[in-house]
């Protein structure tokens, strides 16, 4: 290897390693925002070290083999606090299981840009708002459980589109409107909507707007 075959080579290793050291940094950013919006009574999360450059070595997160984070498992963990926006930056997360603690707040938007996402459990919080119509664009996602919250407003429609649903629970919130029957939903079973006071029962096609008086 002559001289500026090696000076290319150094360089072109040096991008690499500064492109992962950079995804690194974003991603424990993010995670690092989601720890200061928490209270962590048993320290589930000390080993959240932010001067490490990556969080793959951070207790309950998993990485693939690039060092990016695809699954956070904080199930069952005594949390509370509420979700932050910057979960939304986690690109390549597949998994984000934050269920069974005291989470409150609202679900962030942001986190419809997690295309990669398979599962979303946030069921057995004290979660309110509204579930964000962006989590239509979870094409990948195939869990989605909500059940046992404080949600209110209607099921997004844009989640019909998701045709690689299987579970949808949504039961034992606040929720109005109809319930989608259209995509995946013609197989969701109907206990999984139980216990919303003011869900009106199966969407009837070509009758008034699903969402009337629905807030």
């Amino acid at each position: 290897m002559g001289l500026t075959d090696l000076w290319v080579f150094v360089a072109l290793a040096l991008t690499i390693a500064s492109a992962s050291l950079v995804q690194g940094n974003s991603e424990g950013d993010a995670l690092y925002a989601l720890r200061r919006s928490l209270a962590d009574p048993d320290n589930v999360l000390l080993s959240w070290d932010p001067n490490l450059v990556c969080p793959c070595t951070w207790f309950h997160v998993t990485c693939n083999q690039d060092n990016q984070v695809t699954r956070l498992d904080l199930g069952n963990s005594n949390l509370s606090g509420h979700l932050v926006p910057e979960l939304g930056k986690l690109e390549h997360l597949q998994y984000l299981e934050l269920y069974k603690n005291n989470i409150q707040g609202t679900i962030p938007a942001e986190l419809g840009n997690l295309k990669g996402l398979i599962s979303l459990d946030l069921y057995n919080n004290n979660i309110s708002g509204t579930i964000p119509p962006s989590l239509g664009k979870l094409k990948s996602l195939v869990f989605l459980r909500l059940n046992d919250n404080q949600l209110n407003g209607p099921i997004p429609r844009a989640l019909a589109n998701v045709s690689s649903l299987k579970v949808v629970d949504v039961s034992n919130n606040n929720l109005c409107g109809t319930i989608p029957t259209s995509g995946p939903f013609e197989h969701i079973p109907l206990d999984n909507f139980e216990n919303n006071p003011r869900l009106e029962g199966p969407e009837l096609q070509g009758l008034a707007s699903y969402d009337t008086n629905c807030v």
